[in-house]
């Protein structure tokens, strides 16, 4: 089977168009079929053939979604455009939204499939082809349109132009892709990318990001000649380092990670740390000295206890209370959720977006029963979600509830329904053995 192959005109599902509706759901049973096949007859060569098609198919397929979220982003704003002064910023968010619930990835991701489904028919029609051959995957295309993102119809079909006479260009990593594109666009649109460099400066920030096992990542959104001098000063103390009489004890990266928090917080030393830790703890827990259930910082995941305190930092825990994995406590007459409450429902929320699929820090506390129906400023009633959605549930056509079972459920304009994730519940702790 292919991406191309023609069902016959008597094919279920066949619109006038000649698009066949059920093709989708025939794809999805040959997949399955394919799953469930015995691999032990194929030779190392066959898969590998498989395995390149399949890619192949995977490329076919992201451009065919792409053409769908184009056709539904026009015909979203189309029906709901009551004329020229409509708020088309706000049509938008709904439209990225909805993609971003349908496709079950991040805003941000959604933002990106919507801009490049956009691009890909506004100049792009070289890379639009090649990516729905199979030629170009969707991140290479997307690293292609990300450069391209500012430009105009005229100019961004100019640098389309450029690359398609590449021969080697399906053969390109993202990387080159990239920084080839950069240049074409640099070279055809001078005054656009030096308007684009100045724009970057102004965005210039710092994030911190949860990592694996009681870590996280700092970055530095920065200028290129600061980023290098902030480096380069970090390799200057970690040869002064190298040179004192003394024995190192530390490797080099443990040398800058701790020169750079010494020097960003003025501490003698990188483990010196001055701060109010929000730490969950289950109930149990204080109940049964003997529980396993961890402790967890929201947002940050589990961590030990022991490492929450050193000698050297004067670390305050502010616990909170949970029973099977939910915060507990709480209540509030104010219309806006401050105080415990603000603290309890983000605690609850993980400091993560509790929209499905969003992973954004919780920037806003929403009431799920509107204050302006008369929903109450309580921890039932709270949720915590980013600044995106939010604003986007107050579009029309937008509805949030709490089911019986209480699950957020959230409802689109094009009336799909969206489970929210439920609260995590902490593993069961193991039998005791009997005394």
């Amino acid at each position: 089977m292919t991406a191309t192959q023609e069902p016959p005109a008597h094919a279920t599902g066949v619109h006038g168009d000649g698009f066949p509706s059920g093709d989708l759901t025939l794809l999805r049973f040959h997949v399955e079929q394919a799953l469930g096949a015995d691999t032990c007859a194929w030779s190392e060569s066959e898969l590998i053939d498989q395995i390149q098609e399949i890619e192949s198919l995977q490329a076919s397929l992201a451009a065919l979604q792409a053409s769908r979220i184009r056709a539904f982003a026009q015909a979203h704003v189309e029906n709901r455009r009551v004329d020229d002064r409509s708020d088309f910023d706000k049509l938008h968010r709904s439209v990225v939204a909805q993609i971003q619930l349908a496709c079950r990835v991040s805003t941000a991701e959604a933002r990106t499939r919507v801009a490049d489904a956009r691009d890909l028919h506004s100049g792009l029609d070289d890379i639009r082809r090649l990516h729905e051959a199979g030629q170009l995957s969707a991140a290479k295309v997307t690293a292609i349109a990300v450069e391209c993102r500012d430009l105009n119809t005229a100019q961004r079909a100019r640098v389309d132009s450029r690359l398609a006479t590449n021969r080697d260009l399906t053969r390109y990593g993202i990387g080159r892709l990239r920084a080839m594109t950069r240049r074409l666009v640099a070279e055809i649109a001078p005054d656009r990318f030096r308007a684009r460099v100045h724009a970057a400066k102004a965005e210039r920030r710092v994030t911190l990001r949860p990592a694996p096992d009681a870590m996280s990542y700092l970055t530095a959104y920065v200028p290129v000649e600061q980023g290098a001098a902030c480096l380069a000063a970090l390799q200057k103390a970690f040869v002064e380092v190298q040179v004192d009489p003394e024995p190192l004890t530390r490797t080099r990266g443990q040398v800058l990670a701790d020169t750079l928090v010494e020097r960003v917080t003025g501490q003698a030393t990188a483990t010196a740390v001055n701060l109010e830790v929000q730490v969950t703890v289950p109930v149990q827990a204080l109940l049964d000295p003997h529980s396993p259930l961890p402790a967890e910082i929201p947002g940050f995941g589990p961590v030990p206890a022991d490492l929450l305190a050193t000698p050297e930092g004067t670390k305050s825990l502010r616990r909170l209370l949970t029973d099977q994995g939910i915060v507990i406590g709480g209540d509030s007459r104010k219309r806006t959720f401050t105080g415990l409450p603000a603290t309890l429902v983000k605690a609850r929320a993980g400091n993560r977006c509790t929209e499905p699929y969003c992973d954004a820090p919780v920037r806003h506390l929403d009431h799920i029963h509107r204050d302006a129906d008369g929903g109450r400023t309580e921890l039932d009633n709270g949720r915590g979600v980013c600044e995106f959605h939010n604003h986007v549930r107050e579009q029309p056509g937008w509805q949030v509830f709490r089911a019986p079972d209480g699950i957020v459920v959230t409802v689109t304009p094009a009336g799909h329904r969206y489970c929210g994730p439920a609260p995590p519940l902490p593993p069961a702790p193991p039998p005791r053995a009997p005394t």
